[in-house]
């Protein structure tokens, strides 16, 4: 959590977009999201699990890494792991979900 309010400087964050106004794309990467990432990301909140909370991941300026989280990064982080956090193998249209997904939070 202190990593995300530390990035956000200390401002609450955005909330997330509720389920009932997600597109399909972004419902089915929801699923993705709760098979592939859910054990150790927080969807919905800052808090760490087992890794950092992901609300308003993409909103935010940078990734607990100081980097940007474009679509870029994002994807070379999911599909290739960083830190502790182990690689990801998806298809191309779960990985297109998912992203939408997290642009939802």
């Amino acid at each position: 959590m202190s990593l995300v309010f530390g990035i956000a400087g200390c401002k609450p964050l955005p909330p997330s977009m509720p389920p009932s106004e997600w597109t399909p794309q972004e419902a089915r990467g929801a699923q993705v999201f709760q098979e592939k990432c859910a054990r150790c990301h927080y969807p919905t909140t800052a808090h760490s699990l087992h890794g950092p909370g992901l609300q308003a991941l993409t909103k935010l300026r940078s990734m607990p890494s100081g980097e940007p989280p474009t679509d870029e990064r994002l994807t070379d982080r999911i599909l290739h792991g960083y830190g502790l956090m182990p690689g990801t193998p998806l298809t191309d249209q779960q990985l297109k979900d998912l992203l939408a997904y997290l642009h939802t939070l």
